[in-house]
């Protein structure tokens, strides 16, 4: 990138630059004849200059234009106008040039504004263009939060100055010298006063703002570093916490901010001393005006009407002048962010914008010649050597081990095969090409890296496991308004030298993952899946998930299907008192209060547990059937009874994991109320405490808590309370529940409690996972399986994927690099977070179904169990960084050496 902003300003907006130039030099005129024009209307109209008698007239708007040789030619004769007309005449032209000159800066600040954003647009896209060619070594001596810090916050300003750059000093300069100008033709001596008096306000100030800069660019560096602080601490959060060091890092950012502090304590003085100096200068002119010009009107040398448009003059002057001297400190004050942040966004060994183009994938080749380490040798950041004069080749369609003792780097070969690592010497080829050279729209597709160390961007599972398919935009998307917004967005883009690729088309390249088409993309998901043995896992991932019916629309009617089936499932294996079902008309003794008065799933805050007894609507219906009554002594039995039982226990005894309706913490607070309401009558009850007791009741469920609370009788008033509530519900309610209907699905509610529609019967022990295993059997029996996976696609995995646990995440990692038709598989130790059984079932079925994930695909897998490698075809065994033995498994576990002390261990 240019390393002067300007040139840089200049090189992408130059034609832009020079329109808005012109447009601020025609603005001049309207500028100009504004500052003449009061002179004229004072000694005019107002001080009768030219109107000695009562029927006196002048002409107004006459243009005449004088010509050499010619002579004067009259284009506008003019209108004879009296004193009071000539006055509202030129008073309403004064209005005219007010409105023109407002017009005038509209258009050209609102220019400016768009000047800078698409220039703004234009550095952020280059930067993180930069930061996607980035060498591989980089990313390892920078932080994420500092990059993304200097990309959204540092470059901001470069934005706002991009429109000023060269407009702002023609305009204000053009306002300077043409008010300048206007005060010279009006007095010599007043306009030699100004002169000096700017002359020394734009030598001084400049100066003293030098200061300025360097605390600006400390305020800059400083604040980088705290961005890159905060980052760490949210990364290592675990250790944090693990450690007890959270105040130590309490300590280093409250140093942190004191030194930020310090400087910009520093800029607040330096810079209003600085305004103080200039305000003085500026003010001490008008002094010398009122002095000097007052007594050269007492003399006669200057008119009243010139004195008043010299102030007048002078009082556009300061603003322009000091935006000057303002416009030249941001110059030289985004020149410092802009050199700091090109300094950090350049590297050696960038790659090469040619290598990352774009291509739909017809013309891509396939790396048809074997994969060869030639004389590699790779260091770390230290220099150590990790690999030294390696000479691997790995063949087209082969499987291959990489294994070695504590101290082997096989894993460092697989980083430079995935292309994780350059080489100091030496290099990774296809044939003869080098694949550090070759495009990545070949090597990105050809070759397929996993490792341990996943990570995932925020979004869904399926977002996640497709991302190794979208290298390019295939299909078009369709847009209701036919585009058009679409088209803007395109031409902006352009303008600011962004790519035009639209997001929403469809990037998914399906003939990479074998699939047919958008239809046919889960037959093909759905195999990987369970290779890496994830389907289980996401099966549960969606039965704890919500289904958005408009991405699923036959979800609704499987549910219902599967909830007739579980039912029948259960009555012929004889155990239908497992599931308590929901029905209306009937207390769900297994439920919770709160669940049988709702009888619905409770969405938003007005119903939920906590905030339903305080609900006006809520409390008029238990009111009017007396069952608030019955719910407060519920509540406070509850109360009494828990303080019994739990109250002298520690906070941390295993009793409280039972209790759903107060904490350990919450115990101090009911034992104050119950000691205060002992023997009041619910009437006395203040009304501020009626809620808190009611709301114990709430999550009592009896077959739990077994305090023998709820009769027949009570069961019967709450199912009519329920009745009423939902026969009397009001409209600005009714959003905010959604109602158990057995023939209904309950859109907000999770696909396992609409499948069993009820609760398990806590006097099962194993009930749950019973009533979880006969609803995965029927998924399958009835053809809902892969549907239902659909549904778990649709999960958030969340930031770097931390929603998943990392043995799902190193399983969907492997997943989403098995789900491309590559023609090289890499693993880097991608499963160590998994048991040694669920490591070795993978890695077995991968290798069985090896020839799904391409036709003569290659599988290099980096082992942490060296018994593993008797899986494979050939083993590669590291001792340090040398390769100390290449062949197959049989062979070497009969030599004697390090792989059969390994294999042996």
């Amino acid at each position: 990138m240019e390393s002067r902003l300007v040139r840089y300003i200049w090189q992408h907006t130059r034609r832009q630059q020079l329109w808005i130039v012109v447009i601020v030099a025609l603005s001049m005129i309207p500028y100009f004849m504004s500052f003449d024009l009061p002179k004229q209307i004072v000694n005019g109209p107002i001080q009768g200059n030219g109107y000695e008698t009562a029927t006196a007239t002048q002409l107004f708007m006459k243009l005449e234009v004088a010509f050499p040789y010619v002579g004067d030619i009259v284009l506008f004769p003019g209108v004879e106008l009296s004193r009071v007309s000539h006055l509202f005449a030129l008073s309403f032209v004064f209005l005219f040039l007010v409105i023109i000159n407002g017009l005038f800066k509209f258009y050209i600040n609102s220019y400016k504004g768009k000047l800078g954003e698409r220039l703004l647009r234009r550095i952020r896209f280059e930067l993180i263009d930069r930061v996607l060619r980035f060498p591989p070594e980089k990313f390892k001596r920078v932080r994420g939060s500092e990059i993304s810090s200097m990309i959204k916050d540092e470059v901001e300003p470069l934005g706002g100055f991009t429109g000023d750059a060269f407009v702002q000093p023609a305009f204000l300069g053009g306002q300077a010298f043409t008010a300048l100008i206007f005060i010279f033709v009006q007095s010599f001596w007043l306009g030699l006063i100004t002169a000096v008096l700017v002359s020394v306000q734009a030598l001084i100030i400049p100066k003293m703002r030098r200061r300025l800069l360097v605390l600006g660019r400390e305020r800059q560096l400083t604040a980088r570093e705290l961005a890159g602080r905060v980052g760490e601490i949210v990364d290592g959060i675990g250790a944090i916490h693990s450690y007890d060091t959270s105040n130590f890092e309490r300590a280093d950012i409250s140093a942190r901010l004191g030194r930020i502090f310090k400087i910009r304590y520093d800029i607040y003085q330096w810079k209003f001393l600085v305004k103080f100096i200039n305000n003085s200068l500026a003010s001490f002119t008008p002094f010398l005006f009122y002095i000097i010009g007052g007594y050269l009107a007492i003399q006669g040398r200057v008119d009243i009407g010139q004195l008043v448009a010299v102030i007048a003059a002078y009082k556009d002057l300061p603003g322009p002048l000091k935006e000057l001297i303002d416009w030249d400190q941001a110059r030289q004050d985004v020149q410092i962010k802009y050199a700091q942040v090109i300094g950090q966004f350049s590297a050696e060994g960038m790659i090469d914008p040619t290598i990352q183009a774009v291509t739909d994938g017809k013309e891509v080749r396939p790396l048809k010649h074997p994969l060869a380490a030639v004389n590699l040798t790779l260091a770390d950041d230290s220099g150590a050597k990790t690999l030294e004069r390696i000479n691997i080749r790995i063949n087209p369609g082969e499987t291959v081990a990489i294994v070695g003792n504590a101290a082997g780097r096989g894993d460092a070969l697989a980083e430079a095969f995935g292309r994780l690592q350059r080489p100091e010497s030496g290099k990774v080829v296809s044939g003869s090409d080098d694949i550090l050279m070759l495009p990545e729209s070949i090597t990105g597709r050809s070759i397929s890296y996993a490792a341990s160390d996943t990570h995932f961007f925020s979004g869904s599972l399926r977002d996640n496991l497709l991302y190794g398919l979208k290298h390019a935009p295939l299909t078009p998307a369709i847009y209701d308004d036919g585009g058009v917004l679409r088209n803007w967005h395109e031409k902006e883009a352009l303008q600011s030298g962004n790519p035009t690729f639209d997001i929403n088309d469809d990037w998914i390249d399906y003939a990479s993952a074998g699939a047919n088409g958008q239809q046919d993309l889960l037959n093909a998901v759905v195999p990987v899946l369970d290779n890496v043995l994830f389907s289980s896992d996401l099966l549960d991932l969606a039965l704890r998930s919500t289904a958005d019916l408009s991405r699923h629309p036959n979800i609704a009617s499987s549910i219902l299907k599967m909830r007739q089936a579980l039912r029948g499932a259960l009555e012929k294996e004889d155990l239908t008192t497992l599931v308590d079902y929901f029905e209306p008309g009937v207390y769900t003794v297994e439920s919770t209060v709160g669940e049988n008065l709702l009888f619905g799933k409770a969405i938003g805050s007005a119903l939920m547990p906590r905030e339903i007894g305080r609900n006006t609507y809520f409390r008029s219906i238990i009111e009017k059937n007396g069952l608030d009554r019955v719910l407060y002594e519920m509540g406070y039995e509850i109360a009494e009874n828990a303080i019994e039982l739990f109250g002298d226990l520690p906070a941390d005894h295993p009793f409280f994991q039972q209790l759903t309706f107060m904490t350990a913490d919450d115990i101090p607070t009911y034992e104050r109320l119950v000691r205060k309401l002992k023997g009041v009558d619910y009437q006395s009850v203040p009304p501020e405490d009626r809620p808190v007791i009611i709301g114990l009741s709430f999550t009592y469920v009896e077959p739990r808590h077994r305090f023998g609370l709820l009769t027949e009788d009570r069961m019967a008033r709450i199912v009519e309370a329920r009745r009423q509530f939902h026969d009397g519900l009001p409209d600005n309610l009714r959003d905010a529940i959604e109602i158990y209907n057995p023939d209904e699905f309950t859109s907000s509610a999770n696909l396992m409690d609409n499948v069993v529609f009820g609760r398990v019967n806590g006097k099962y022990a194993d009930g749950v996972e019973r009533v979880q295993e006969i609803v995965r059997k029927l998924l399958t029996q009835l053809g809902f399986h892969d549907e239902f996976l659909s549904v778990g696609l649709d999960f958030e995995v969340g930031t770097g994927g931390k929603r998943l646990t990392l043995a799902q995440r190193q399983k969907l990692s492997l997943a989403r690099a098995l789900l491309r038709r590559s023609d090289y598989f890499v693993f880097n130790r991608p499963l160590n977070a998994l048991d040694q059984r669920t490591r070795e079932q993978i890695v077995r079925n991968v290798l069985a179904n090896k020839e799904n994930f391409g036709s003569n695909a290659a599988i290099v897998w980096v082992l942490a169990d060296a018994a593993l490698a008797s899986l494979f075809e050939r083993v590669l065994v590291f001792d340090g960084s040398a390769l100390a033995d290449d062949g197959p498994y049989s062979v070497l576990a009969e030599k004697d050496g390090i792989f059969k002390e390994l294999v042996s261990g």
